[in-house]
Protein backbone atom coordinates (compact mmCIF):
# COMPACT_ATOMS: atom_id res chain seq x y z
CA UNK A 1 0.00 0.00 0.00
CA UNK A 2 2.70 2.62 0.81
CA UNK A 3 4.54 1.51 -2.45
CA UNK A 4 1.56 2.41 -4.28
CA UNK A 5 0.64 5.61 -2.57
CA UNK A 6 4.57 6.54 -3.01
CA UNK A 7 3.97 5.92 -7.03
CA UNK A 8 0.73 7.88 -6.91
CA UNK A 9 2.54 11.14 -5.53
CA UNK A 10 5.13 10.69 -7.94
CA UNK A 11 2.67 10.74 -11.03
CA UNK A 12 1.66 13.92 -9.53
CA UNK A 13 -2.33 13.36 -9.76
CA UNK A 14 -4.36 15.49 -7.28
CA UNK A 15 -8.21 14.91 -6.48
CA UNK A 16 -10.10 16.41 -3.76
CA UNK A 17 -12.72 13.32 -2.93
CA UNK A 18 -12.43 9.71 -2.84
CA UNK A 19 -11.46 7.74 -5.75
CA UNK A 20 -10.75 4.35 -7.22
CA UNK A 21 -7.11 3.89 -8.91
CA UNK A 22 -6.24 1.31 -11.17
CA UNK A 23 -2.98 0.55 -12.22
CA UNK A 24 -1.18 -1.86 -14.43
CA UNK A 25 2.42 -3.01 -13.58
CA UNK A 26 4.45 -5.14 -15.88
CA UNK A 27 5.23 -7.94 -13.71
CA UNK A 28 1.56 -8.33 -12.61
CA UNK A 29 -0.51 -10.38 -14.40
CA UNK A 30 -3.72 -8.60 -12.99
CA UNK A 31 -4.22 -4.87 -12.88
CA UNK A 32 -4.15 -4.04 -8.53
CA UNK A 33 -7.06 -1.90 -7.86
CA UNK A 34 -6.45 0.43 -4.40
CA UNK A 35 -9.55 2.15 -2.32
CA UNK A 36 -8.24 5.82 -1.19
CA UNK A 37 -11.21 6.89 0.86
CA UNK A 38 -9.01 10.38 2.07
CA UNK A 39 -5.77 10.90 -0.88
CA UNK A 40 -5.48 14.70 0.43
CA UNK A 41 -2.61 14.25 2.28
CA UNK A 42 -0.07 13.03 -0.67
CA UNK A 43 -1.21 15.55 -2.67
CA UNK A 44 -0.74 19.10 -1.57
CA UNK A 45 -2.48 21.97 -3.48
CA UNK A 46 0.77 23.74 -3.62
CA UNK A 47 1.63 21.86 -7.07
CA UNK A 48 2.34 24.35 -9.88
CA UNK A 49 -0.18 21.81 -11.53
CA UNK A 50 -2.79 19.75 -11.37
CA UNK A 51 -3.22 16.72 -13.43
CA UNK A 52 -6.23 15.05 -14.37
CA UNK A 53 -7.34 12.08 -16.52
CA UNK A 54 -9.61 13.36 -18.74
CA UNK A 55 -11.11 9.70 -19.01
CA UNK A 56 -12.04 9.86 -15.26
CA UNK A 57 -15.63 8.05 -14.70
CA UNK A 58 -17.94 9.94 -12.54
CA UNK A 59 -19.67 6.80 -11.10
CA UNK A 60 -16.91 5.32 -9.96
CA UNK A 61 -13.53 7.19 -10.76
CA UNK A 62 -11.44 4.71 -12.33
CA UNK A 63 -8.91 5.85 -14.06
CA UNK A 64 -8.31 5.05 -17.69
CA UNK A 65 -5.07 4.94 -19.83
CA UNK A 66 -5.90 7.91 -21.35
CA UNK A 67 -3.53 11.02 -21.70
CA UNK A 68 -3.94 13.17 -18.60
CA UNK A 69 -4.90 16.98 -19.01
CA UNK A 70 -2.40 19.19 -17.05
CA UNK A 71 -4.47 22.57 -16.22
CA UNK A 72 -1.92 25.03 -14.12
CA UNK A 73 -3.32 26.49 -10.98
CA UNK A 74 -2.45 29.77 -11.29
CA UNK A 75 -1.98 31.99 -14.70
CA UNK A 76 1.48 33.63 -15.35
CA UNK A 77 1.54 36.70 -16.97
CA UNK A 78 3.80 37.45 -19.20
CA UNK A 79 6.04 41.14 -19.06
CA UNK A 80 3.47 42.54 -21.95
CA UNK A 81 0.19 40.99 -20.08
CA UNK A 82 1.49 42.72 -16.63
CA UNK A 83 2.24 46.34 -18.83
CA UNK A 84 -2.04 46.00 -20.14
CA UNK A 85 -3.33 44.93 -17.13
CA UNK A 86 -1.63 47.15 -14.92
CA UNK A 87 -2.56 50.42 -17.49
CA UNK A 88 -5.99 49.01 -17.72
CA UNK A 89 -5.92 49.59 -13.11
CA UNK A 90 -4.55 52.52 -13.65
CA UNK A 91 -7.18 53.71 -15.29
CA UNK A 92 -9.60 52.71 -12.89
CA UNK A 93 -7.65 53.97 -10.57
CA UNK A 94 -7.38 57.92 -12.16
CA UNK A 95 -11.49 57.93 -12.59
CA UNK A 96 -12.24 56.22 -9.57
CA UNK A 97 -14.28 53.97 -11.73
CA UNK A 98 -15.28 50.67 -9.76
CA UNK A 99 -15.94 48.52 -12.96
CA UNK A 100 -14.55 45.01 -12.64
CA UNK A 101 -12.89 44.04 -15.39
CA UNK A 102 -11.90 40.28 -16.64
CA UNK A 103 -10.15 38.88 -19.27
CA UNK A 104 -12.29 36.18 -20.90
CA UNK A 105 -12.57 33.08 -22.99
CA UNK A 106 -10.25 31.54 -25.01
CA UNK A 107 -7.85 33.24 -23.07
CA UNK A 108 -8.27 32.14 -19.82
CA UNK A 109 -8.39 28.53 -20.84
CA UNK A 110 -5.39 28.56 -22.47
CA UNK A 111 -3.49 30.26 -20.24
CA UNK A 112 -4.07 27.45 -18.04
CA UNK A 113 -2.86 25.06 -20.11
CA UNK A 114 0.32 26.49 -20.22
CA UNK A 115 -0.45 27.84 -23.79
CA UNK A 116 0.49 31.28 -25.09
CA UNK A 117 -2.80 33.73 -25.88
CA UNK A 118 -2.27 36.57 -28.13
CA UNK A 119 -6.09 37.11 -28.24
CA UNK A 120 -7.36 39.07 -25.40
CA UNK A 121 -10.84 39.53 -24.44
CA UNK A 122 -11.99 41.55 -22.04
CA UNK A 123 -15.61 41.91 -20.16
CA UNK A 124 -16.44 44.89 -18.52
CA UNK A 125 -19.82 45.15 -15.74
CA UNK A 126 -20.81 48.34 -15.94
CA UNK A 127 -20.04 50.03 -19.15
CA UNK A 128 -19.62 49.62 -22.86
CA UNK A 129 -16.68 48.53 -24.50
CA UNK A 130 -16.07 51.99 -26.68
CA UNK A 131 -17.27 54.37 -22.94
CA UNK A 132 -14.23 51.78 -21.69
CA UNK A 133 -11.75 52.80 -24.66
CA UNK A 134 -12.51 56.65 -24.08
CA UNK A 135 -11.92 56.31 -20.71
CA UNK A 136 -8.56 55.03 -21.76
CA UNK A 137 -7.60 57.47 -24.46
CA UNK A 138 -8.52 60.41 -21.63
CA UNK A 139 -6.26 58.77 -19.57
CA UNK A 140 -3.21 58.53 -22.22
CA UNK A 141 -3.80 62.27 -22.69
CA UNK A 142 -3.92 62.89 -18.90
CA UNK A 143 -0.52 61.10 -18.66
CA UNK A 144 0.79 63.17 -22.12
CA UNK A 145 0.59 59.91 -23.87
CA UNK A 146 -0.20 59.22 -27.78
CA UNK A 147 -3.96 58.31 -27.82
CA UNK A 148 -5.05 54.43 -30.02
CA UNK A 149 -7.44 54.53 -32.51
CA UNK A 150 -11.03 52.76 -31.58
CA UNK A 151 -12.51 50.27 -33.66
CA UNK A 152 -15.98 49.33 -33.08
CA UNK A 153 -17.86 46.13 -34.34
CA UNK A 154 -21.72 46.95 -34.29
CA UNK A 155 -24.04 43.83 -33.28
CA UNK A 156 -25.91 41.74 -35.33
CA UNK A 157 -28.68 40.19 -33.72
CA UNK A 158 -30.23 39.05 -36.88
CA UNK A 159 -26.97 37.13 -37.29
CA UNK A 160 -26.21 35.61 -33.61
CA UNK A 161 -23.82 39.04 -33.10
CA UNK A 162 -25.46 40.08 -30.42
CA UNK A 163 -22.63 42.40 -28.51
CA UNK A 164 -21.14 45.49 -29.77
CA UNK A 165 -17.72 45.22 -29.57
CA UNK A 166 -14.82 47.92 -29.26
CA UNK A 167 -10.82 47.12 -30.19
CA UNK A 168 -7.39 49.65 -29.65
CA UNK A 169 -3.95 48.47 -29.35
CA UNK A 170 -2.34 48.87 -25.81
CA UNK A 171 1.67 48.23 -25.83
CA UNK A 172 1.45 47.01 -29.52
CA UNK A 173 -1.15 44.52 -28.54
CA UNK A 174 -4.52 44.32 -29.99
CA UNK A 175 -7.54 44.39 -26.78
CA UNK A 176 -11.50 43.48 -27.45
CA UNK A 177 -14.10 45.03 -24.52
CA UNK A 178 -17.25 44.30 -24.52
CA UNK A 179 -19.80 44.56 -22.09
CA UNK A 180 -20.87 41.61 -19.67
CA UNK A 181 -24.44 40.52 -20.50
CA UNK A 182 -27.71 38.57 -19.97
CA UNK A 183 -30.45 37.84 -22.42
CA UNK A 184 -34.08 37.50 -22.51
CA UNK A 185 -36.00 35.51 -25.20
CA UNK A 186 -39.50 37.00 -26.14
CA UNK A 187 -41.96 34.67 -27.51
CA UNK A 188 -42.02 34.38 -31.19
CA UNK A 189 -38.88 35.69 -31.03
CA UNK A 190 -35.19 33.90 -31.29
CA UNK A 191 -33.58 37.42 -31.19
CA UNK A 192 -32.77 38.27 -27.41
CA UNK A 193 -33.41 41.66 -25.95
CA UNK A 194 -29.85 42.30 -24.49
CA UNK A 195 -28.92 43.76 -20.61
CA UNK A 196 -26.02 44.43 -18.53
CA UNK A 197 -25.67 41.42 -16.53
CA UNK A 198 -23.72 39.90 -14.28
CA UNK A 199 -20.35 37.86 -14.35
CA UNK A 200 -21.99 34.47 -13.88
CA UNK A 201 -24.88 35.34 -16.05
CA UNK A 202 -22.53 35.92 -18.95
CA UNK A 203 -20.37 32.92 -18.10
CA UNK A 204 -23.63 30.84 -18.56
CA UNK A 205 -24.64 32.04 -21.56
CA UNK A 206 -21.08 31.08 -23.28
CA UNK A 207 -20.54 27.89 -25.61
CA UNK A 208 -18.92 25.82 -23.73
CA UNK A 209 -17.44 25.48 -19.74
CA UNK A 210 -14.16 25.22 -20.54
CA UNK A 211 -14.26 28.88 -22.28
CA UNK A 212 -16.72 30.57 -19.16
CA UNK A 213 -13.68 31.12 -17.16
CA UNK A 214 -12.78 34.49 -16.50
CA UNK A 215 -9.50 35.96 -15.03
CA UNK A 216 -10.31 39.06 -13.04
CA UNK A 217 -7.84 41.72 -13.18
CA UNK A 218 -9.06 43.66 -10.53
CA UNK A 219 -8.13 40.56 -7.80
CA UNK A 220 -5.72 38.68 -10.20
CA UNK A 221 -7.67 35.67 -9.92
CA UNK A 222 -9.14 33.03 -12.09
CA UNK A 223 -13.42 33.07 -11.93
CA UNK A 224 -14.97 29.68 -12.38
CA UNK A 225 -19.07 31.16 -12.10
CA UNK A 226 -20.27 27.97 -13.51
CA UNK A 227 -18.62 25.58 -11.27
CA UNK A 228 -17.75 23.26 -13.87
CA UNK A 229 -15.34 25.12 -16.25
CA UNK A 230 -11.95 23.90 -14.19
CA UNK A 231 -13.54 20.80 -13.91
CA UNK A 232 -14.08 20.21 -17.05
CA UNK A 233 -10.78 21.60 -18.28
CA UNK A 234 -9.09 19.02 -16.66
CA UNK A 235 -11.17 16.09 -17.65
CA UNK A 236 -11.07 17.19 -21.02
CA UNK A 237 -14.63 17.50 -21.66
CA UNK A 238 -16.74 19.86 -24.07
CA UNK A 239 -20.05 20.55 -22.39
CA UNK A 240 -22.28 23.57 -22.63
CA UNK A 241 -22.95 25.88 -19.40
CA UNK A 242 -26.68 25.34 -20.38
CA UNK A 243 -28.90 22.73 -21.85
CA UNK A 244 -26.85 21.72 -25.46
CA UNK A 245 -29.89 22.33 -27.53
CA UNK A 246 -30.62 25.82 -25.65
CA UNK A 247 -26.91 26.89 -26.17
CA UNK A 248 -26.92 25.91 -29.72
CA UNK A 249 -30.64 27.78 -30.62
CA UNK A 250 -29.08 30.47 -29.27
CA UNK A 251 -26.23 30.73 -31.57
CA UNK A 252 -25.84 28.08 -33.98
CA UNK A 253 -22.14 28.28 -34.59
CA UNK A 254 -21.08 26.62 -31.07
CA UNK A 255 -21.76 23.62 -32.87
CA UNK A 256 -18.65 24.22 -34.82
CA UNK A 257 -16.76 25.99 -32.27
CA UNK A 258 -17.63 22.76 -30.25
CA UNK A 259 -16.43 20.30 -33.01
CA UNK A 260 -13.13 22.30 -33.75
CA UNK A 261 -12.12 22.56 -29.77
CA UNK A 262 -12.66 18.77 -29.21
CA UNK A 263 -10.19 18.62 -31.87
CA UNK A 264 -8.13 20.50 -31.19
CA UNK A 265 -7.28 19.65 -27.78
CA UNK A 266 -8.53 16.47 -28.09
CA UNK A 267 -11.06 16.56 -25.51
CA UNK A 268 -14.26 14.55 -25.81
CA UNK A 269 -17.82 15.70 -26.53
CA UNK A 270 -20.15 14.92 -23.75
CA UNK A 271 -23.27 12.36 -25.68
CA UNK A 272 -25.75 15.19 -25.02
CA UNK A 273 -24.01 17.63 -26.68
CA UNK A 274 -23.56 15.39 -29.40
CA UNK A 275 -27.05 14.36 -30.10
CA UNK A 276 -28.20 18.51 -29.99
CA UNK A 277 -24.98 19.20 -32.41
CA UNK A 278 -27.27 16.30 -34.77
CA UNK A 279 -31.11 17.81 -34.04
CA UNK A 280 -32.51 18.75 -37.21
CA UNK A 281 -33.33 22.26 -35.81
CA UNK A 282 -30.32 23.15 -34.66
CA UNK A 283 -28.84 21.71 -38.50
CA UNK A 284 -31.36 24.07 -39.60
CA UNK A 285 -30.66 27.27 -37.29
CA UNK A 286 -26.61 26.61 -39.29
CA UNK A 287 -28.25 27.01 -42.39
CA UNK A 288 -30.51 30.39 -41.66
CA UNK A 289 -29.76 31.92 -38.48
CA UNK A 290 -25.78 32.11 -39.19
CA UNK A 291 -24.14 34.23 -41.81
CA UNK A 292 -21.95 32.32 -44.17
CA UNK A 293 -18.88 34.06 -43.11
CA UNK A 294 -19.08 33.14 -40.25
CA UNK A 295 -19.88 29.25 -41.14
CA UNK A 296 -16.46 29.85 -43.87
CA UNK A 297 -13.92 31.22 -40.73
CA UNK A 298 -15.07 28.66 -38.26
CA UNK A 299 -14.47 25.50 -40.87
CA UNK A 300 -11.17 27.31 -41.66
CA UNK A 301 -9.45 27.74 -38.07
CA UNK A 302 -10.47 23.48 -38.47
CA UNK A 303 -8.48 22.86 -41.52
CA UNK A 304 -5.86 25.13 -40.60
CA UNK A 305 -5.71 23.61 -36.68
CA UNK A 306 -3.47 21.13 -35.49
CA UNK A 307 -6.35 18.31 -36.18
CA UNK A 308 -8.17 18.95 -39.76
CA UNK A 309 -8.92 15.20 -40.36
CA UNK A 310 -10.22 15.07 -36.86
CA UNK A 311 -12.81 18.22 -37.14
CA UNK A 312 -13.67 16.74 -40.26
CA UNK A 313 -14.78 13.40 -39.03
CA UNK A 314 -17.10 15.08 -36.39
CA UNK A 315 -18.36 17.19 -38.67
CA UNK A 316 -19.85 14.39 -41.35
CA UNK A 317 -21.01 12.11 -38.24
CA UNK A 318 -22.96 14.73 -37.04
CA UNK A 319 -24.21 14.92 -40.00
CA UNK A 320 -23.44 18.29 -40.47
CA UNK A 321 -21.20 17.77 -43.48
CA UNK A 322 -23.40 18.96 -46.55
CA UNK A 323 -25.24 21.41 -43.98
CA UNK A 324 -21.36 23.31 -44.08
CA UNK A 325 -20.65 22.84 -47.18
CA UNK A 326 -23.48 23.39 -48.86
CA UNK A 327 -23.96 22.25 -52.17
CA UNK A 328 -26.41 23.76 -54.95
CA UNK A 329 -29.34 22.44 -56.01
CA UNK A 330 -29.53 19.83 -59.32
CA UNK A 331 -26.17 18.82 -59.06
CA UNK A 332 -24.46 16.52 -61.68
CA UNK A 333 -23.77 13.56 -60.69
CA UNK A 334 -26.13 13.94 -57.55
CA UNK A 335 -24.68 13.58 -54.33
CA UNK A 336 -25.44 10.89 -52.16
CA UNK A 337 -24.32 9.75 -48.51
CA UNK A 338 -21.63 7.67 -49.75
CA UNK A 339 -19.64 11.18 -50.54
CA UNK A 340 -19.44 11.45 -46.80
CA UNK A 341 -16.97 8.81 -46.52
CA UNK A 342 -15.57 9.70 -49.58
CA UNK A 343 -14.46 13.09 -49.12
CA UNK A 344 -13.34 12.43 -44.97
CA UNK A 345 -11.75 9.21 -46.88
CA UNK A 346 -9.63 11.02 -48.75
CA UNK A 347 -8.88 13.71 -46.88
CA UNK A 348 -7.55 11.38 -44.39
CA UNK A 349 -5.50 9.58 -46.97
CA UNK A 350 -4.15 12.54 -48.03
CA UNK A 351 -2.91 13.28 -44.76
CA UNK A 352 -0.98 10.39 -44.14
CA UNK A 353 0.24 10.42 -47.07
CA UNK A 354 1.40 13.93 -46.73
CA UNK A 355 3.33 13.20 -43.20
CA UNK A 356 4.67 9.58 -45.53
CA UNK A 357 6.62 11.50 -47.66
CA UNK A 358 7.38 14.17 -45.43
CA UNK A 359 6.47 16.98 -47.69
CA UNK A 360 7.15 20.44 -46.12
CA UNK A 361 4.43 22.11 -47.45
CA UNK A 362 3.88 26.47 -46.33
CA UNK A 363 0.46 26.51 -43.93
CA UNK A 364 -1.20 27.74 -47.14
CA UNK A 365 -0.09 25.36 -49.24
CA UNK A 366 -0.95 22.98 -46.73
CA UNK A 367 -4.48 23.90 -46.12
CA UNK A 368 -5.60 24.30 -49.83
CA UNK A 369 -4.18 20.54 -50.37
CA UNK A 370 -6.44 19.38 -47.59
CA UNK A 371 -9.50 21.60 -48.64
CA UNK A 372 -8.54 19.91 -52.64
CA UNK A 373 -8.35 16.20 -50.89
CA UNK A 374 -11.60 16.78 -48.98
CA UNK A 375 -13.31 17.61 -52.02
CA UNK A 376 -11.37 15.51 -54.15
CA UNK A 377 -14.48 13.14 -55.23
CA UNK A 378 -16.68 16.72 -56.47
CA UNK A 379 -14.09 17.55 -58.95
CA UNK A 380 -16.06 16.47 -61.75
CA UNK A 381 -19.38 17.74 -60.15
CA UNK A 382 -21.43 20.47 -61.91
CA UNK A 383 -24.69 22.65 -61.65
CA UNK A 384 -26.31 25.52 -63.85
CA UNK A 385 -26.01 28.34 -62.71
CA UNK A 386 -28.83 31.18 -63.20
CA UNK A 387 -27.34 32.03 -66.80
CA UNK A 388 -27.52 28.45 -67.35
CA UNK A 389 -23.55 28.15 -67.54
CA UNK A 390 -21.91 24.79 -66.31
CA UNK A 391 -20.10 25.85 -63.13
CA UNK A 392 -17.86 23.23 -60.90
CA UNK A 393 -19.86 22.40 -57.24
CA UNK A 394 -16.38 22.83 -56.29
CA UNK A 395 -16.41 26.86 -56.88
CA UNK A 396 -20.11 27.16 -55.51
CA UNK A 397 -18.80 25.80 -51.80
CA UNK A 398 -15.85 28.12 -51.69
CA UNK A 399 -17.69 31.61 -53.16
CA UNK A 400 -21.62 30.74 -52.11
CA UNK A 401 -21.51 28.20 -48.69
CA UNK A 402 -18.21 28.82 -47.60
CA UNK A 403 -17.97 32.24 -48.58
CA UNK A 404 -14.30 31.96 -48.46
CA UNK A 405 -11.93 33.61 -50.60
CA UNK A 406 -12.50 33.67 -54.35
CA UNK A 407 -8.68 32.72 -55.14
CA UNK A 408 -9.42 29.72 -52.68
CA UNK A 409 -12.05 28.39 -55.32
CA UNK A 410 -9.58 29.29 -57.84
CA UNK A 411 -6.27 27.44 -56.48
CA UNK A 412 -8.32 24.35 -55.42
CA UNK A 413 -9.92 24.09 -58.86
CA UNK A 414 -6.57 24.10 -60.12
CA UNK A 415 -5.68 21.35 -57.79
CA UNK A 416 -8.09 19.29 -58.80
CA UNK A 417 -7.05 19.74 -62.61
CA UNK A 418 -3.49 20.01 -62.18
CA UNK A 419 -4.10 16.07 -60.43
CA UNK A 420 -5.90 15.13 -63.18
CA UNK A 421 -3.62 15.96 -66.01
CA UNK A 422 -0.62 14.60 -63.47
CA UNK A 423 -2.26 11.48 -63.58
CA UNK A 424 -2.02 10.65 -67.42
CA UNK A 425 1.56 11.19 -67.50
CA UNK A 426 2.71 9.23 -64.37
CA UNK A 427 2.64 6.10 -66.52
CA UNK A 428 4.85 7.82 -68.55
CA UNK A 429 7.11 8.49 -65.91
CA UNK A 430 7.37 5.10 -64.21
CA UNK A 431 7.50 2.89 -67.39
CA UNK A 432 9.02 5.30 -70.46
CA UNK A 433 5.72 4.67 -71.81
CA UNK A 434 5.92 6.01 -75.13
CA UNK A 435 4.66 9.58 -75.18
CA UNK A 436 2.07 8.77 -78.42
CA UNK A 437 0.54 6.04 -76.56
CA UNK A 438 -0.35 7.97 -73.18
CA UNK A 439 -3.75 9.31 -72.79
CA UNK A 440 -2.60 13.10 -73.35
CA UNK A 441 -5.85 15.06 -74.24
CA UNK A 442 -5.06 18.40 -72.29
CA UNK A 443 -2.40 19.54 -74.34
CA UNK A 444 -4.07 18.86 -78.31
CA UNK A 445 -0.74 20.72 -79.32
CA UNK A 446 2.84 19.69 -79.07
CA UNK A 447 5.86 21.31 -80.97
CA UNK A 448 7.34 18.56 -83.15
CA UNK A 449 11.06 17.53 -81.45
CA UNK A 450 12.13 14.22 -80.23
CA UNK A 451 10.08 12.30 -78.06
CA UNK A 452 11.89 12.15 -74.80
CA UNK A 453 11.61 16.11 -74.95
CA UNK A 454 7.97 16.16 -75.02
CA UNK A 455 7.72 14.87 -71.40
CA UNK A 456 9.88 17.76 -70.40
CA UNK A 457 7.94 20.04 -72.03
CA UNK A 458 4.64 18.67 -71.03
CA UNK A 459 5.46 18.76 -67.15
CA UNK A 460 6.72 22.56 -67.53
CA UNK A 461 3.60 23.83 -68.82
CA UNK A 462 1.80 21.93 -66.02
CA UNK A 463 4.13 23.53 -63.43
CA UNK A 464 4.20 27.10 -65.17
CA UNK A 465 0.61 26.43 -64.52
CA UNK A 466 0.08 25.35 -60.50
CA UNK A 467 3.43 27.12 -59.77
CA UNK A 468 4.77 26.25 -56.44
CA UNK A 469 1.79 24.04 -55.46
CA UNK A 470 2.68 21.27 -57.65
CA UNK A 471 4.03 19.17 -55.24
CA UNK A 472 0.26 19.39 -53.43
CA UNK A 473 -1.30 18.38 -57.00
CA UNK A 474 1.54 15.63 -57.26
CA UNK A 475 0.54 13.82 -53.98
CA UNK A 476 -3.11 14.33 -55.07
CA UNK A 477 -2.67 12.38 -58.50
CA UNK A 478 -0.80 9.71 -56.45
CA UNK A 479 -3.83 9.24 -54.57
CA UNK A 480 -5.97 8.73 -57.44
CA UNK A 481 -3.27 6.72 -59.35
CA UNK A 482 -4.68 3.09 -60.15
CA UNK A 483 -7.50 3.72 -56.91
CA UNK A 484 -10.53 6.04 -59.16
CA UNK A 485 -13.25 3.84 -57.48
CA UNK A 486 -11.61 3.32 -53.88
CA UNK A 487 -10.17 5.80 -51.26
CA UNK A 488 -8.35 2.47 -49.83
CA UNK A 489 -4.86 1.43 -50.83
CA UNK A 490 -0.82 0.91 -50.29
CA UNK A 491 0.65 4.30 -48.68
CA UNK A 492 3.43 3.14 -49.25
CA UNK A 493 3.22 2.29 -53.11
CA UNK A 494 2.05 5.94 -53.16
CA UNK A 495 4.66 7.31 -51.09
CA UNK A 496 7.26 5.29 -54.46
CA UNK A 497 4.98 6.89 -56.85
CA UNK A 498 5.13 10.53 -55.90
CA UNK A 499 9.26 10.47 -54.89
CA UNK A 500 10.09 8.63 -58.46
CA UNK A 501 7.73 11.61 -60.27
CA UNK A 502 9.49 14.42 -57.91
CA UNK A 503 12.99 12.85 -58.65
CA UNK A 504 11.99 12.61 -62.44
CA UNK A 505 10.75 16.46 -62.13
CA UNK A 506 13.25 17.67 -60.29
CA UNK A 507 16.00 15.85 -62.67
CA UNK A 508 14.69 17.65 -65.60
CA UNK A 509 14.98 20.83 -63.30
CA UNK A 510 11.39 21.97 -63.93
CA UNK A 511 11.43 22.84 -60.33
CA UNK A 512 11.13 27.15 -60.33
CA UNK A 513 9.79 26.93 -64.31
CA UNK A 514 7.32 29.23 -63.83
CA UNK A 515 9.89 31.53 -62.55
CA UNK A 516 11.72 31.85 -66.48
CA UNK A 517 11.42 34.73 -68.60
CA UNK A 518 10.09 34.68 -72.58
CA UNK A 519 13.47 34.35 -74.98
CA UNK A 520 10.85 36.82 -77.19
CA UNK A 521 8.54 38.97 -76.01
CA UNK A 522 5.05 39.59 -78.35
CA UNK A 523 6.24 42.47 -79.96
CA UNK A 524 9.40 40.75 -81.02
CA UNK A 525 7.52 38.07 -82.16
CA UNK A 526 5.67 40.77 -84.49
CA UNK A 527 8.73 42.62 -85.82
CA UNK A 528 10.57 38.91 -86.83
CA UNK A 529 7.97 37.96 -88.74
CA UNK A 530 6.46 41.04 -90.22
CA UNK A 531 2.96 40.60 -88.83
CA UNK A 532 1.77 44.14 -88.55
CA UNK A 533 -0.30 43.95 -85.42
CA UNK A 534 -0.55 41.26 -82.55
CA UNK A 535 -3.85 39.02 -82.01
CA UNK A 536 -4.51 35.17 -82.34
CA UNK A 537 -1.38 34.21 -84.26
CA UNK A 538 0.85 36.03 -81.99
CA UNK A 539 -0.70 34.06 -79.32
CA UNK A 540 0.01 30.82 -80.81
CA UNK A 541 3.76 31.99 -81.40
CA UNK A 542 4.20 32.57 -77.80
CA UNK A 543 2.39 29.13 -77.14
CA UNK A 544 5.00 27.44 -79.55
CA UNK A 545 7.98 29.23 -78.01
CA UNK A 546 6.95 28.83 -74.79
CA UNK A 547 7.37 24.75 -75.65
CA UNK A 548 10.52 25.36 -77.37
CA UNK A 549 12.47 27.04 -74.48
CA UNK A 550 10.94 24.28 -71.87
CA UNK A 551 12.28 21.43 -74.69
CA UNK A 552 15.78 23.61 -74.90
CA UNK A 553 16.71 25.04 -71.86
CA UNK A 554 19.94 25.92 -72.35
CA UNK A 555 18.89 27.09 -76.27
CA UNK A 556 20.14 30.96 -76.94
CA UNK A 557 18.09 33.91 -78.07
CA UNK A 558 19.61 33.50 -81.74
CA UNK A 559 18.67 29.76 -82.09
CA UNK A 560 14.91 30.61 -80.83
CA UNK A 561 14.67 33.17 -83.98
CA UNK A 562 16.39 31.10 -86.06
CA UNK A 563 13.79 28.04 -85.13
CA UNK A 564 10.65 30.25 -85.07
CA UNK A 565 12.09 31.76 -88.72
CA UNK A 566 12.05 28.46 -89.74
CA UNK A 567 8.85 27.35 -88.42
CA UNK A 568 7.37 30.10 -90.04
CA UNK A 569 9.33 29.60 -93.42
CA UNK A 570 7.34 25.83 -93.62
CA UNK A 571 3.66 27.12 -92.34
CA UNK A 572 3.92 29.34 -95.63
CA UNK A 573 4.96 26.92 -97.70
Amino acid sequence: MAKITEKITQLGWFYGSSLTATFTRKPLLVPATVKLNNPLFPFPRTQVLYRCCRAMSKSNGTLSSSRPVMVKENIDLTDKEKQIFDRLRAVLRHFSLETKLRVAGGWVRDKLLGKECYDIDIALDNMLGREFCEKVNEYLVASGEETQGVGVIQSNPDQSKHLETARMRLFDVWIDFVNLRSEDYCENSRIPTMQFGTAEQDAYRRDLTINSLFYNINTCSVEDLTGRGLEDLKCGKIVTPLPPKETFLDDPLRVLRAIRFSARFKFEMVEELKVAAADNDVKSAISDKISRERVGHEIDLMVSGNQPIKAMTYVSELGLLWVVFTPPENCDPSISKEHDKACVGYMDLAWRHMHGVGCSFSDEQRRLYLYASLLLPLRKTVYLDNKKKTVPVVNYIFRNSLKLKASDADDVMRLHSAAEKLLSLIPVVLSGENMQTAEITWETEVIDVDVPLKLRILLGLLLREIKDLWRAALMLSTLLYKNDSSVEGDLEQRRQVFMEVEREILKLGLDKVWEIKPLINGKDIIRLLELGKGGPVVSEWQRKLLQWQLAYPSGSVEECIDWMTRQAQLKQA
